[in-house]
């Protein structure tokens, strides 16, 4: 597969836009906020659903905003997200992060939440973003690194369930432990400054098991990741519901308890 060429693994069934409609500013974005001021022109690069869109956009106005993704499908309801919420400002179109379209220094704040992990070319994924950024701007990355993901109680199925994800994962041409390299693969695309951190979501509350379990068993099932699993020899049918069964169970123990690691950056050009 050419470096550029990776498959988004999720795709975008309900079952995984679930989980992009709860990001926000502060339980996905929280390094940036420093960041963010009125009138900054701001890129959201990979934008989903909108959300976090809207919400980034809210802090940043009267800046314009400029919001992407490659799906073209998708962009649809991150319009209605800001037309619901009253977000004017914000530009929406779809675009590859290769290659953007826009001119040198555009942008005070290029923003990718959950995006270069499902690259094949993350570095150069970086260098256009450092393109378009200006002179004293910030690009800004986060990404979850999904081997560093734990769990409690040890329910038998859990450990396959990753291991599989990550074949899947990296079949498509991605890499899953994103999180750890991002501050690498930034100094590789030239900054002249990078800021790393993490932060984690962590979910325990029986409303939060719930929903994240229930989301995991029906992605493992329904969507093009499983398909994906399936069609490329990772699994079977059975084993994907034997997994799904596994996250169910995980979810109604009283004691579950989930931590998903992410490695974020701030680059300086």
């Amino acid at each position: 597969m050419p470096e550029q060429e990776a498959v988004y693994t999720h795709g975008h069934h309900d079952s995984v836009l679930r989980s992009h409609r709860w990001r926000t500013a502060e339980n996905s974005a929280a390094y940036l906020l420093p960041e963010l001021r009125p009138g900054l022109a701001l890129l959201d690069v990979g934008c989903g659903p909108g959300t976090l869109t809207a919400d980034l956009a809210a802090r940043v106005a009267p800046g314009p905003v400029t919001a992407v993704d490659h799906a073209e499908d998708i962009l649809s309801e991150a319009r209605a997200v800001a037309e619901e919420r009253g977000v004017t400002g914000v530009r929406f179109a779809r675009a590859d992060v290769h290659a953007l379209e826009f001119d040198d220094d555009s942008f005070d704040v290029v923003h990718a939440h959950q995006v270069l992990q499902h690259l094949g070319d993350p570095v150069g994924a970086l260098r256009e973003t450092r393109r378009v950024c200006r002179p004293g701007g910030v690009v800004a990355a986060r990404d979850a690194d999904m081997s560093a993901m734990t769990w409690f109680p040890e329910v038998p199925g859990m450990d396959e369930w990753l291991a599989l994800y990550l074949r899947v994962a990296r079949a498509n041409g991605g890499e899953p432990t994103a999180g750890r390299r991002l501050h690498a693969w930034a100094r590789q695309a030239g900054f002249a400054g990078v800021t790393a951190s993490a932060s984690v979501w962590c979910f325990a509350t029986p409303g939060e098991r719930e929903w994240w379990s229930g989301l995991w068993a029906e992605r493992t099932v329904a969507s093009s990741y499983a398909r994906t699993a399936v069609d490329g020899g990772h699994a079977t049918t059975d084993e994907l519901h034997r997994i799904a069964k596994a996250w169910r169970a995980w979810g109604s123990h009283p004691d579950a308890w989930f931590s998903v690691l992410h490695g974020e950056v701030r680059c300086r050009p």
